[in-house]
């Protein structure tokens, strides 16, 4: 008898429990769907209204002039051009291109250029196949000129791009990233540029983040522009010479082995290499 009432007792709480929990359940989805609860999610959205009117006004501008570029070039055959998402991609889009390159190399440059441009100012994914392609057409010299410049210019109207309206999204995709960016400018204010190649030429930060996080953080452009013209070029030489090879590279990820990495922290080691000299004197 005693067991069937312990058991009687325990279905009752059971039950009650389960009507605490449906009654919970149900109020939440009254907050979910209350009014105030779908402004609060919509304004977790960083950019106004006039912040992302004016991106898109931007990105506007900026389609509006490739598309002219494309207008202007030679016809051909546009079904076998597209953007390159892999190895094998880009060794078909690099045989489809090596006639009309040899034919039209002025107007390929042009294209070449805006759509580079293009894609690092708006953060596009795939610029290091163009960097690739660049080599696999070009050779080394005129690769590395290609691409140094398209990815400096195209840096600094990311650059501009973030200063108009990058705060907020940083803030919002990176808040502690960028607490860690501000903070270590911060301290290197007197060797700013040194820092900034220091940066480039390594893999410490991403590009993407330094391109849209500097002007937030008071960089000025003169050092942010001659960091990134310097400090690209080891990178881009490596990448660049690997295109003359696509036949043997089997993944972008080959291209930065061990060895290679250990190669451009040297690099950059050797760039904060008279702020770390100022500072043993400070301290002796």
């Amino acid at each position: 008898m005693a067991s069937a009432r312990n058991l009687v007792v325990e279905i009752a709480a059971g039950n009650e429990r389960g009507k605490v929990l449906t009654m919970r359940d149900e109020e939440k989805a009254k907050e979910d769907d209350s009014p105030s609860a779908k402004r609060s999610k919509f304004e977790r959205f960083p950019l106004t209204r006039w912040e992302l009117a004016a991106a898109l006004g931007v990105f506007l501008v900026f389609s509006t002039g490739l598309f002219c570029i494309y207008l202007t070039m030679p016809a051909a055959d546009y079904g076998k051009l597209k953007l390159p998402r892999s190895i094998s991609d880009l060794r078909l889009l690099k045989d489809n291109l090596a006639t009309y390159v040899s034919e039209y190399p002025a107007q390929f440059i042009l294209g070449y250029c805006s759509t580079y441009i293009f894609m690092q100012t708006f953060m596009i994914p795939g610029t290091i196949f163009m960097s690739l392609l660049a080599g696999a057409l070009f050779g080394i010299v005129r690769g590395l000129f290609l691409v140094v410049f398209n990815a400096t210019a195209g840096a600094s109207s990311c650059f501009f791009l973030s200063k108009l309206i990058g705060r907020p999204l940083v803030n919002w995709l990176w808040p502690e990233k960028m607490r860690f960016f501000q903070a270590e400018i911060a301290k290197r204010k007197e060797k700013l540029l040194n820092y900034m190649l220091f940066l480039r030429v390594t893999p410490t930060l991403p590009n993407l983040f330094i391109n849209l996080a500097s002007p937030i953080v008071d960089i000025p452009f003169h050092i942010f522009f001659l960091a990134t013209l310097l400090g690209l070029i080891p990178a881009s030489y490596i990448t660049v010479k690997a295109g003359l090879a696509l036949g043997d590279l089997k993944s972008v990820k080959d291209l930065y082995d061990f060895k290679t990495l250990s190669v451009l922290f040297l690099i950059g080691s050797i760039s904060i290499l008279p702020t770390l000299l100022k500072r043993k004197r400070i301290y002796e």
